[in-house]
């Protein structure tokens, strides 16, 4: 797509639960102002301290499905048991302020975003091993015993298709894994110029 100041990149950002996404992406955010985040919908609740049309657009499933049947998605899948997905109109909205856009997805919603002809620049943020992952997501304390259990074995399959992203920044230290994603940014950026 090319909007007014150049050629922009649709960013497609995955991790597993509590992979650090959000946090790697917040800092990334604070230093670039060519860099603006498409919000998702969702049909999970909200937790402590999100804001609809910042955080998500919360959604009940049967909203989300008539979106789904009307064509509305560029991308959507069922995660953890509730639906995620971001709307055409959304993208296009963001796309329109002439910045490159993130999409938050998961590694089904990356896949439907290489295959939508966007030709998105991809990264995969995610940890040395399981064990970390399952300490961070039982520290967020959010989660029930059985949702931890089906997190760490998606994050399985998840981390399994890391290969089919363009970049893989292991979130060890916050530090080095935001410098890793600005890197990745430059060289999205000179990709398209």
């Amino acid at each position: 797509m090319t909007m007014a100041g150049g050629k922009r990149r649709v960013i497609v950002v995955s991790a597993p639960s509590g992979g650090g996404k959000r946090t790697v992406l917040e800092h990334v955010m604070a230093s670039d102002p060519d860099l603006e985040v498409a919000v998702s919908c969702t049909t999970r609740a909200p937790r402590d301290g999100e804001v609809e049309g910042e955080d998500y657009y919360f959604l009940d499933r049967a909203a989300f499905e008539a979106k789904i049947a009307e064509g509305a998605f560029a991308e959507w899948a069922e995660v953890h048991g509730n639906l995620y997905g971001t709307l055409k109109a959304e993208l296009e909205q963001r796309m329109a302020t002439g910045k490159d856009v993130v999409l938050e997805v998961d590694v089904q919603g990356m896949r439907q975003v290489k295959a939508s002809g966007l030709n998105p620049a991809t990264a995969f943020i995610t940890v040395p091993n399981l064990e970390v992952l399952r300490q961070r997501i039982e520290h967020r304390g959010q989660n029930d015993p059985a949702d931890t259990a089906l997190r760490l074995k998606n994050a399985e399959e998840e981390m399994a298709a890391q290969d089919e992203f363009d970049q893989v920044i292991v979130n060890d230290n916050l530090d080095e894994a935001v410098a890793a994603f600005h890197a990745f940014l430059r060289e999205a950026r000179a990709a398209a110029a």
